[in-house]
């Protein structure tokens, strides 16, 4: 039980560390008239298994041992934002990965009870959602450039206009790259749910599913 716990935590812990460190390279991918480069990043791929580890480890162990997986995740979140990005970006991130987390361990619980897929793609939509509108708001909107004076630094909002998603009208740079990131996530959270049935099933067979 503690080795499975621990793993769950090891889990994490990597796909926060990928995560912030993919976060720097763009998807350097033409897709028709769109530069996929543009609007997202590889970080943007590997974030929402943050949500895949959550729910199992809530499914094994319950909520209350998710939640100290999620504050592991959200220990080396802070530490690897505040060597890789600036103030801003380090509490947008932390922030949104913690209040989202914890948004989804708690829709996970309400409806662990119900059909096997209903808990884990409802609780990752809502907190994806949540996720993708704390970080870049806190992290690019102008409403929030006081974060960086704060810090005695110049406002780094993406508040200027750029085509939605690289085809639509124009809308401040933050929005589009938050739309992005959603939409990921979307698609992500339709395709995790495959390894959740597998390794729940795994679980179960060991024991360890908390009803």
């Amino acid at each position: 039980m503690l080795a499975r716990f621990l793993a769950a935590v090891a889990a994490m812990v990597a796909v926060v560390a990928a995560s912030n460190f993919l976060v720097q390279y763009p998807v350097a991918v033409q897709l028709g008239p769109v530069n996929l480069g543009d609007i997202l990043t590889w970080g943007a791929f590997t974030y929402p298994v943050a949500f895949l580890v959550t729910d199992l480890t809530n499914r094994a162990f319950g909520p209350a041992k998710a939640r100290l997986v999620v504050v592991a995740g959200f220990a080396v979140a802070v530490v690897l934002s505040i060597y890789l990005a600036t103030p801003r970006i380090a509490i947008a991130s932390g922030t949104a990965f913690l209040v989202a987390q914890f948004l989804d361990i708690s829709i996970f619980h309400r409806l662990r009870n119900g059909a096997w897929w209903q808990a884990p793609i409802f609780s990752s939509l809502v907190s994806s959602a949540l996720d993708t509108a704390i970080f870049f708001s806190l992290a690019m909107a102008p409403a929030f450039a006081g974060i960086d004076a704060l810090f005695g630094m110049d406002d780094s909002s993406l508040a200027f206009p750029a085509p939605l998603l690289g085809v639509g009208p124009e809308v401040e740079l933050w929005v589009s790259l938050g739309l992005g990131d959603f939409l990921v996530k979307l698609v992500l959270a339709v395709l995790l749910l495959a390894p959740y049935k597998s390794l729940r099933g795994w679980l179960a067979g060991r024991g360890a599913v908390v009803a």
